[in-house]
């Protein structure tokens, strides 16, 4: 394999990471709502563990720096809570 093939093949999956993350905030969209009905607060300390665990140990499961991993989705669940309160009207409030 060839230095571009190699490369275009990444911004493949690049591309791919992106299409999942907006699925993940179009989901996000669609918990706001639901948490607005039935009164939940957006910031949810125990999913948000839930989560970062479940990445963690996947990301030794797979042999991949687990740590870097966790950084990468507490990003994303930060991007998923700011969706949420734009969603719920909130805005960007902390």
């Amino acid at each position: 394999m060839c230095l571009e093939t190699v490369r275009a093949e990444i911004t493949r999956v690049d591309r791919e990471i992106i299409r999942l993350i907006a699925q993940r905030q179009e989901l996000a969209g669609k918990i706001a709502k639901i948490k607005v009905h039935t009164g939940i607060p957006i910031h949810d300390e125990s999913r948000a563990a839930d989560v970062l665990g479940a990445a963690f140990e996947q990301a030794v499961e797979r042999r991949i720096d687990p740590v870097s991993v966790q950084k990468i989705f507490e990003t994303l669940i930060a991007m998923s809570e700011d969706r949420q309160r734009e969603c719920s009207g909130e805005g960007n409030l902390p």
